[in-house]
């Protein structure tokens, strides 16, 4: 089950966190992976590394994915070296955490930009080569707060809430081509931005989780490989909750 032998993925983000586990599972089910990163090469050949020892293949390919003619760039040459684009999931992303009355215009415009338009962009890259194809997923990772709010994220979950409602509509724009659109909405996952938050503050957020703990990277790459899957053909529209059950 689960098998992506001859898919080529685009994980944006993916050099660390869930996106690299994301870039490590669908490559150990069989996809070819690029991994977008935006300026740490390193990291990105990190990843690489680990798909390679979980037996897969890949690419590391640099792209702003808030700049819409490098998006559609780097998509068009991924097609015309690979010949398709099977998957597509976008998880970069950016958390400028303020209270609404201190939010600065940048901060906002800056997390708009990648959160919402480079998810948008990369959508619409990608979609030309898999509606040809009469085939495509498309995963968009949303959070947890864009369904239950949270203080001190006005504008990350605003960004957050805009990718079910992007999911919803693709999803219904491109059903008839074979495309599927779906969202992952993870809850309080182990990654480098939560390690670095107190202990108390992990314990208050581990307390309001009916499963007492963090979730895991590799459990919301889980997620993402079953919608990439043809087991999910049947599937879209949905936002996929890995959470824990924090919000139900």
């Amino acid at each position: 089950m689960f098998k992506l032998d001859g898919k080529v993925a685009l994980v944006t983000g993916g050099s660390r966190g869930i996106g690299r586990a994301v870039c490590v599972a669908l490559a150990a089910r069989g996809a070819y992976v690029v991994v977008n990163f935006a300026g740490n090469a390193q990291a990105a050949d990190d990843t690489l590394a680990r798909i390679r020892d979980a037996g897969g293949d890949g690419e590391s390919k640099q792209f702003d994915v808030s700049d819409a003619q490098a998006v559609d760039d780097a998509v068009t040459d991924i097609v015309k070296r690979r010949g398709r684009l099977d998957i597509l999931v976008n998880n970069a992303g950016i958390a400028l955490d303020q209270l609404l009355i201190r939010i600065k215009p940048e901060e906002l415009e800056k997390t708009f930009a990648t959160n919402v338009a480079g998810s948008l962009w990369c959508c619409k890259a990608a979609m030309r080569p898999m509606m040809k194809a009469k085939r495509g997923r498309i995963i968009n990772l949303s959070s947890v707060v864009a369904e239950s709010g949270n203080p001190g994220q006005a504008v990350y979950s605003a960004s957050k809430a805009a990718l079910i409602g992007l999911t919803k509509t693709l999803a219904r724009e491109y059903a008839s081509r074979g495309v599927t659109v779906n969202a992952v909405a993870p809850g309080f996952i182990e990654t480098d931005m939560t390690s670095g938050l107190p202990e108390q503050a992990k314990q208050a957020i581990v307390a309001q989780t009916p499963l007492g703990r963090q979730g895991t990277v590799e459990e919301v790459a889980a997620a993402v490989v079953f919608l990439a899957s043809d087991e999910a053909s049947y599937v879209t529209g949905q936002v996929l909750r890995v959470n824990g059950g924090m919000y139900v």
